[in-house]
């Protein structure tokens, strides 16, 4: 988070706990929710447009400005969470109070928007009809209606032919130097010719990242990219990969670090609110004492000034504790993200970094639906629900394991049969999965194994995995990195365990045993 935001936020939280005008406050808030959304906070931005609401008044004419503002805010951030029912809700509410007809159309541009990622175009279609021509007069408004009714006309009828508007849209955002709506047009103009006109396409992708980079904005450069990867040549494939690998890795940090300084000025500013008026009440309390019993016997005054110590001791102490807390809190969250894009981020991008790196074919679209499901991941670790797995998961064991043997080095599987996992827990499974993507990028980074041998079974009433490479081995003065011992972390929270070999002559053996559910 940026420095210029970092501090909106705080003043703006200031303000929203030290005003007594409720209209001010609700528009402090609903201006902390610019920010936190700005950031990519779209649950902590609901959260403060939600207490905005909470100083309005739907009767009183000077709230109702802010009461739109709030319901179209919480409508975007609805669609960005792709809960689209709640988005059109909002929007909804939005036009019950919005007093002109550009405040209007907005409202309306955005619920047709809600129904076209809803996949009902033809009440998409319906809105955008609706305003076109009332927009005609305001160029920038009608670019945007034009294109989004263009592109809507050809999600639902794929010979729609679009073109001549999507390019009129195009030379009007041209001309009002706008290039947020350039930034859309180039998008549309790439979806639209990809499969007809790919050379084309490529262009208008190129386009869309140049502005989207001007812009500063990651989340379209990240989309720039994707299309990009798959419209490009061949030789460009492993730099865009790149790029777009570096640009979501720092967005995902970035986000996760401003989440984290929004909860800590929230807390600043609560704890130092909760503290002045500890303050207040014992200055009072004092003076009370002091009018009362003016003629306290030195005793007395000990052991007041005893009790005076003794609550400055424990006040400090509480305080130290309370600090202490948030930071623990803020180092947990930190570290479970961390481990989150370890387990999904890093050793996924590794994998589909081995496939482009060795496979012999590159088949465009699966490769850009990877790295969409990896990036979809990735925006969504602080909500990530856990994976449910269908009857073939050893087809999934198998798919994992397959790319690491077309680099020079054999891959062995024994025992994988669909009959093993039918009695896994779907929690176990995911974690089996990640322990053996990891014990596979080890062998691959560390240990210039040449013969890899997995060997599935029962045991009792464990299910057992072993894994023996002939590659190096562990080093004598071998310790565990951030991987290994989340590995270890990850079997023993499922009740299950893992042994590592590590003095044979070479090689590394491994065990894995689950307990049978």
């Amino acid at each position: 988070m940026n420095r210029r935001n970092d501090s909106a936020y705080y003043y703006l939280n200031k303000a929203a706990t030290g005003s007594k005008d409720s209209l001010q406050i609700a528009q402090a808030y609903n201006r902390m929710a610019v920010v936190q959304n700005g950031e990519g906070d779209y649950y902590g931005g609901q959260e403060s447009l939600l207490i905005s609401l909470r100083y309005l008044n739907e009767q009183r004419e000077n709230d109702q400005s802010c009461l739109v503002s709030n319901y179209n805010a919480l409508g975007s951030n609805s669609l960005n969470l792709k809960n689209y029912d709640a988005a059109i809700a909002y929007y909804d509410q939005a036009l019950k109070f919005a007093k002109t007809d550009r405040v209007k159309a907005i409202a309306l541009n955005n619920k047709a928007v809600a129904y076209q990622k809803k996949g009902q175009y033809k009440r998409s279609i319906a809105i955008y009809e609706s305003i076109i021509h009332r927009s005609k007069d305001q160029k920038k408004e009608f670019a945007r209606v034009l294109s989004n009714l263009a592109r809507v006309r050809w999600l639902l009828d794929s010979n729609y032919k679009a073109a001549p508007e999507l390019l009129t849209a195009l030379k009007i955002r041209k001309e009002e130097n706008d290039n947020w709506g350039l930034n859309a047009s180039y998008s549309h103009l790439a979806d639209y010719y990809t499969h007809t006109r790919p050379d084309s396409a490529l262009i208008f992708a190129q386009d869309m990242y140049a502005v989207a980079s001007q812009l500063e904005s990651p989340d379209d450069e990240l989309e720039a990219l994707q299309k990009l990867i798959m419209l490009g040549p061949i030789k460009d494939l492993k730099r865009y990969f790149a790029q777009y690998q570096h640009l979501k890795d720092s967005l995902e940090t970035a986000r996760n670090s401003a989440k984290n300084q929004f909860a800590l000025i929230r807390y600043d500013a609560e704890k130092s609110k909760t503290d002045n008026l500890r303050l207040q009440q014992e200055n009072a309390e004092k003076i009370v004492e002091i009018i009362q019993q003016r003629e306290i016997s030195y005793g007395a005054i000990l052991v007041f000034a005893i009790f005076i110590w003794w609550g400055i001791v424990w006040y400090r102490r509480r305080k130290q504790k309370m600090e202490q807390d948030a930071i623990n809190t803020i180092r947990e969250d930190r570290l479970k993200t961390s481990q989150k894009v370890h387990d999904v981020v890093a050793n996924g991008l590794y994998r589909t970094m081995t496939e482009i790196e060795h496979g012999e074919d590159i088949d465009k679209e699966q490769l850009l639906d990877k790295i969409e499901a990896l990036y979809e991941k990735s925006r969504n670790l602080s909500y990530e629900q856990p994976s449910s797995f269908v009857d073939d998961f050893h087809a999934t064991v198998g798919g994992l394991l397959k790319p690491f043997g077309e680099s020079g080095t054999k891959v062995l599987i024994i025992g994988n049969e669909k009959a093993l996992w039918s009695d896994v827990q779907a929690k176990a499974k995911k974690e089996l999965e990640l322990t053996l993507l990891e014990l596979m990028i080890n062998m691959k980074k560390h240990s210039s194994a040449r013969n890899v041998i997995f060997r599935f079974e029962r045991e009792g009433d464990e299910l057992k995995v072993q894994y023996t490479d002939d590659g190096v081995g562990f080093p004598p003065d071998f310790r565990y990195g951030n991987g290994l011992t989340n590995t270890e972390n990850r079997i023993a929270a499922i009740g299950g365990r893992i042994t590592f070999e590590k003095n044979t002559p070479t090689g590394l053996r491994a065990r894995i045993y689950l307990p049978n559910v």
